[in-house]
């Protein structure tokens, strides 16, 4: 044969591995690009930590900055506290003790996600005020002296901590009642058999085994209680969330309010260090192949009962009490559905939930894609820059977007006056795209870990299949990759579609001029006190809140049957 023929013999071996080093080089490209970009926020805030601002940081430093620090600790520890008895109660519970409508409160305690914190601040606040129908009702039916009777503070660091607790337990609960059906049940015999009571058997045996699902859980009860705004700012508690809102807009501090940002950082890197460890230590903990959920344990009638009354508190004080509250202030406003002010909120909403929705899902699929092609450092470093997001509060990221982008028009700005005696103006700042970058950097990680989990049920020997059957890639996308994760793809619209919808502190401060949504709305009624007022757009948002949680409790329910 000549050395011709050999030469295109060996051609298109060289073009294919030419082809395939391209591609994941293309696709480190591509994470690293999204990665950066995700970064700013961070960048700038770790870039201004010694940067000199008005001298207020010192005054901060010296006044308020102990302040913050503690009741923030407080704030944790209380919550995180209450959270973890709520949630690994109500977890084990339902996944070992037999008593009357288990099933149903085992969804249930999903509900009070759907209930934003501060719109259960707004209700319970007009609920147990002095004015408010409980203290009145208590006081006329026992002849009170008001002088002399009244509750505990509603708006107080207690009244918060109990708040943020009822709306943040349902993720300690999801992790670990994951752990405690996915338990070694040859374990719990083994202590049974050794004659552990149940209660032994829990504390020695099921808790243990749990511990890294709790942790887990645990951290991100924390991370969303350091990033809780609304609840906190209308209790009048100062955390560091409200800190930084009133040194930007009281003191018209931007540094000192990135350097607020920063001590608040350092809250956050050591929770996610605490996350990332706890996920780390999981996987030692099944010491058996026997993982199934073991028998029920029978109770007597009377503990049944308390049991069921137990286990239905959480549900009816985090969302069943609310929820009829609201829809009892909105049932005298219901006309005010058809007015143009209340459909353009709606309007507004929906629009600009579905549009981040859609933008956050481009980068959520080019990064998964990316992990599945091209699992090097760079890449999973490049993911992991990304997908921090989720931990930082939306004040701190709405400030930290902000300021580069508003420096950026300024600078262009400065050029076309000078080159073209043109005048700009702001071009990126009040803008919605700036609205749409930082719900990116808060919520891509919602949208990543959704299609993560989806991309994971297809196989590699699936694709390799395909391939050998003479696949190209964009059949392998059609027949292969839209069929199987078309469910993920919309549970990860839906979510970040409800979590845009939530979104208080990046909203309040990134909106454009004459632009309200509900969430926003919200929060300027019920700051005025006008809580009757606030109730329709504030069940508008718990109703939409409810879409990924029945997405949530139907993907357990089909788990726990073995579909998936």
């Amino acid at each position: 044969m000549s050395a011709r023929a050999l030469d295109l013999g060996r051609r298109p071996a060289v073009t294919g591995r030419n082809s395939r080093r391209a591609s994941r080089l293309g696709w480190t490209l591509i994470s690293v690009l999204i990665g950066a970009c995700v970064s700013i926020p961070l960048v700038t805030v770790v870039g201004h930590v010694f940067a000199e601002g008005n001298g207020n940081w010192t005054h901060l430093a010296n006044t308020v900055l102990p302040g913050y620090v503690s009741n923030s600790l407080i704030l944790m520890v209380g919550v995180g506290t209450l959270s973890t008895v709520l949630g690994v109660g109500t977890a084990w519970c339902v996944s070992t003790l037999a008593f009357p409508a288990r099933k149903t409160l085992a969804w249930a305690q999903l509900l009070p996600l759907a209930v934003p914190s501060y719109i259960l601040a707004y209700c319970y606040t007009d609920l147990l005020e002095f004015a408010g129908p409980v203290q009145t009702t208590i006081r006329t039916l026992f002849d009170l002296d008001p002088r002399h009777f009244g509750f505990p503070e509603i708006r107080s660091l207690g009244g918060a901590i109990v708040v943020l607790s009822l709306v943040l337990y349902p993720y300690t609960y999801l992790l670990t009642r994951a752990a405690f059906n996915n338990r070694s049940i040859s374990a719990l015999e083994a202590g049974r058999t050794l004659g552990c009571s149940t209660v032994a058997v829990f504390w020695r045996v099921a808790l243990p085994l749990a511990r890294p699902a709790i942790l887990a859980g645990l951290a991100l009860v924390l991370m969303e209680t350091l990033a809780d705004f609304g609840a906190v700012e209308y209790f009048g508690v100062a955390t560091f969330t409200t800190g930084i809102f009133r040194t930007w807009f009281g003191l018209f501090d931007a540094t000192a309010a990135l350097q607020l940002s920063a001590v608040l950082l350092v809250f956050v890197v050591v929770l996610l260090a605490l996350e990332r460890y706890s996920r780390s230590q999981s996987r030692f903990h099944e010491t058996s192949e026997r993982v199934q959920n073991a028998n029920l344990i029978p109770l007597t009638k009377g503990t049944r009962w308390l049991v069921c009354l137990l286990c239905a508190l959480p549900v009816v004080l985090g969302f069943l009490i609310p929820a009829l509250q609201l829809v009892w202030h909105a049932s005298s406003r219901w006309a005010a559905l058809f007015e143009p002010e209340f459909i353009g909120l709606v309007l507004n909403s929906v629009s600009l939930a579905a549009t981040a929705a859609l933008v956050i899902l481009v980068p959520a699929a080019l990064l998964v894609m990316a992990q599945r092609s091209q699992p090097n450092r760079l890449v999973q470093s490049a993911i992991r820059f990304s997908t921090s997001g989720y931990a930082i509060p939306g004040t701190v990221v709405a400030l930290a977007v902000l300021i580069p982008f508003g420096a950026f028009d300024n600078a262009v700005d400065t050029a076309a006056t000078r080159l073209f005696g043109v005048n700009t103006g702001l071009l990126l700042s009040g803008t919605l795209f700036t609205l749409i970058f930082a719900y990116s950097v808060r919520f891509l990680t919602a949208a990543f870990n959704t299609l993560e989990s989806g991309l994971a049920q297809i196989k590699p020997s699936i694709e390799e299949s395909a391939y050998t059957l003479g696949a190209s890639k964009r059949r392998l996308l059609t027949a292969v990759y839209i069929p199987i994760m078309r469910g993920s793809v919309l549970t990860a619209i839906l979510i970040v579609f409800v979590d845009t919808l939530k979104e208080l502190p990046a909203t309040l401060v990134l909106r454009p001029f004459n632009f309200n949504t509900l969430a926003v709305k919200t929060y300027e009624l019920a700051s005025d006190e006008r809580l009757h007022e606030a109730a329709l757009p504030a069940l508008a948002i718990v109703a939409a809140g409810l879409i990924p949680v029945m997405l949530i409790s139907k993907g357990i329910q089909r788990t726990e049957r073995g579909v998936i």
